[in-house]
């Protein structure tokens, strides 16, 4: 199985089991080894008090882009922390896309980048990940 293959393997089965990620309409545009790229239309029932999208589901989709791309060795990856800057408000109708690239994969801890962008090409969020493997693998 080449790398590729093993990426989109474990991204299938993450995805099967992913309720959270499939309820609230993300899809998974594509994975390689240690990148996955998310996508999410925003509903209203998405949107805050101001009326505009609320920073804890553009957080969501940037950490499931993460998951996806950490999870593409066959080990089972978990996030060991995060931090995100919003640098546009999102609304109603928007169609997002988190794209997350591998900067580092040490031992059992990786660095991950993720940008959240609209169709437009505007970023709108920065999101970087660590990440902990575990001694299990996901393709069992």
């Amino acid at each position: 199985m080449t790398p590729q293959d093993l990426a989109e393997a474990c991204a299938a089965k993450l995805y099967a089991e992913d309720t959270a990620s499939r309820g609230l309409g993300i899809g998974i545009a594509g994975v390689g080894p240690g990148r996955a790229v998310a996508t999410m239309t925003v509903t209203g029932a998405m949107l805050n008090g101001h009326a505009i999208g609320h920073g804890g589901f553009v957080f969501l989709l940037a950490d499931t882009a993460f998951a996806f791309a950490c999870n593409t060795y066959d080990r089972v990856t978990v996030a060991a922390g995060a931090d995100v800057t919003f640098l546009e408000p999102v609304r109603a109708g928007d169609v997002l896309t988190a794209t997350a690239v591998e900067r580092s994969r040490r031992g059992r801890s990786g660095l991950y980048d993720v940008t959240v962008t609209r169709a437009d090409g505007t970023v709108l969020a920065e999101f970087r990940g660590r990440s902990r493997s575990l001694d299990t693998p996901i393709l069992r």
